[in-house]
C-alpha cells in the first residue's frame, strides 16, 4: 500500500535535488583543475587521484576533530562494507584514468555516464526502487546529452579497441555500484561524510597499489614518482584546493542526496556535471562549444526537469514518506 505524497516528503524530495545539484555543480569544477595539473605539470593521472584521496581524508579528519569528534567513530559492524565501498571507489577512480587514455575523453564520458542505465536497472533489482517510463525516458536523455557534450556522436571517436571499450563500460559499471553502496550505507544509518571519509582512506592505499605494483591495474601508466610536484607551491596548492573544494563537497554532497533520493535519480542528476563543466570551460577558459554541446547540455537538463516533474506526480513509498 504506496502513501500519499506529504509535504514533509516532498520537501525531502526537493532538498535531495538542491543537495544533488549542489555537489554536481561543484564535481564539474574538477575537470577545470585536473586539466591545468595534467597540462601545466603533466602530473600522471593516478598519482593526482592519490593525492587527491589523501588529501580529502586528511581535510575530513582535520575538520572532525575540530568540529564534530563523533563522526570519527563508526560501528564497527560496518567496517567490511565500508572497506568493499572504498575499494569500489579506488577502482572506479582508477579505471576512469585508464579509459581516459585507452578511449580518449570524449568516449571515455559517455561510457563512464552509462551508469544511470545500470543504477536505474540495479536499483530497481537489488534496493527495489521505482523503474518506469518517465525514469527510462531520463535515461536515455541523459545518454544523448552526454554523447553530444563529449563530441562522441563522431565515428572517428569510437575507432578504438575491445579493451578500451570494455574497460569505459566497467567505470559505468563500477560508478552505479558506488551509486548502490551510497544508498545502502544511507539505510545502515551511516553518516554521509563519514562513509566519505572511511571510502577515501579506504581507497587511496589501494590507489598506491596500482601505481607501484606492477600488474595490479592492467593499462595504467607507471610514474617515475610519487613526489611529482616536486617543490612547486602553486601546484601542491592547486592540488588541494581540488581534493578539498570540487572534491570533497562533490562526492560528500552526492553521498548526503542519497540519504533523500532513490539511487537512480541521484545518479541522473550528477550527468548534468559534463555539461557544467563544458559552460564553465566556456567562462574560464574561453573554450567554444559547439551546437551539438549546446543541444547535449538542454538535453540533460530536459532530463533532470522529467524526472524532477515525474517525481512530484508519482506517491511516494511509505519508507520515504516516513524518513
Amino acid at each position: 500500500m504506496k502513501a500519499e505524497r506529504t509535504g514533509p516528503a516532498t520537501s525531502r524530495v526537493t532538498q535531495g535535488y538542491l543537495i544533488a545539484l549542489v555537489g554536481t555543480t561543484l564535481w564539474s569544477s574538477t575537470g577545470i583543475f585536473i586539466r591545468y595539473l595534467t597540462e601545466t605539470y603533466h602530473m600522471p593521472p593516478l598519482v593526482l587521484a592519490l593525492w587527491r584521496d589523501v588529501a580529502v581524508s586528511l581535510a575530513l579528519v582535520i575538520a572532525f576533530m575540530l568540529v564534530a569528534p563523533r563522526l570519527l567513530r563508526v560501528d564497527r559492524r560496518h567496517l567490511w562494507f565500508l572497506f568493499v565501498y572504498g575499494f569500489v571507489l579506488s577502482v572506479f577512480n582508477s579505471l576512469w584514468t585508464v579509459s581516459v587514455a585507452l578511449n580518449g575523453a570524449a568516449v571515455a564520458t559517455v561510457l563512464a555516464y552509462s551508469s544511470p542505465a545500470y543504477t536505474a536497472v540495479l536499483a530497481w533489482w537489488l534496493l527495489h526502487e521505482q523503474f518506469d517510463r518517465i525514469k527510462a525516458m531520463a535515461v536515455l536523455l541523459s545518454i544523448a546529452g552526454c554523447t553530444l557534450i563529449s563530441g562522441a556522436y563522431s565515428p572517428s571517436a569510437w575507432q578504438v579497441n575491445p579493451l578500451g571499450i570494455a574497460t569505459g563500460l566497467l567505470t559505468g559499471v563500477l560508478f552505479a555500484v558506488y551509486s548502490l553502496m551510497g544508498k545502502v550505507s544511507s539505510r545502515r544509518g551511516i553518516n554521509p561524510w563519514t562513509a566519505t571519509l572511511y571510502t577515501f582512506a579506504v581507497a587511496s592505499p589501494f590507489i598506491l597499489a596500482y601505481i607501484v605494483v606492477p600488474g595490479a591495474l592492467p593499462g595504467a601508466p607507471r610514474p617515475p614518482s610519487l613526489l611529482w610536484l616536486g617543490s612547486s607551491l602553486v601546484g601542491w596548492g592547486t592540488l588541494i584546493v581540488l581534493a578539498v573544494g570540487p572534491t570533497l563537497g562533490g562526492f560528500g554532497l552526492y553521498t548526503v542526496s542519497l540519504t533523500y533520493l532513490p539511487a537512480s535519480v541521484a545518479n541522473l542528476i550528477c550527468t548534468l556535471e559534463p555539461a557544467m563543466t563544458a559552460v564553465l570551460a566556456y567562462v574560464i577558459l574561453s573554450e567554444r562549444l559547439a551546437t551539438p554541446q549546446w543541444i547535449g547540455g538542454a538535453l540533460i537538463i530536459a532530463c533532470v526537469v522529467i524526472l524532477r516533474m515525474g517525481e512530484g506526480r508519482a506517491p511516494v513509498p511509505s519508507a520515504l514518506a516516513s524518513a
